[in-house]
């Protein structure tokens, strides 16, 4: 009888614990902080198309492709990293949702600190003289 209880509970043990998040994905503040980059700099590059009528959303993206890249570096990450990190948070749903929350809940501090914050004074290093 004692056999099979502690069979029975190696069984729940295995079936009921957590999955290990493979070492090369990224852990949820990491993919936080990456996607808030990704998401401001997105937002610069719509920025810049509303901006310039000229400037169509084809080369919005010719303009972000590159800071993509200078920003996965920046982070010390590949490509492949970020395929991997991605395809692991899609398969683990409520981990992406941790991961979203946070970067909304930053994203929102950091609006109502813009909105709070005082505006900057231009003060000349000169007189300007007329």
């Amino acid at each position: 009888m004692q056999k099979a209880i502690l069979v029975f509970l190696f069984f729940v043990s295995v079936c009921c614990s957590k999955p290990k998040r493979p070492d090369d994905v990224l852990t949820q503040p990491q993919l936080a902080a990456l996607l808030i980059d990704v998401y401001l700099a997105e937002a610069r590059t719509d920025n810049l198309r509303v901006n310039n009528m000229n400037l169509v959303k084809d080369s919005s993206i010719r303009y972000f492709l590159p800071f993509e890249e200078k920003l996965l570096k920046s982070h010390g990450l590949s490509d492949s990293t970020l395929k991997i990190t991605y395809t692991y948070y899609l398969s683990h749903p409520k981990e992406l949702e941790a991961v979203y929350d946070a970067i909304i809940d930053t994203l929102t501090l950091r609006e109502k600190r813009a909105i709070n914050a005082p505006e900057p004074k231009f003060v000349p290093k000169k007189p300007i003289k007329h």
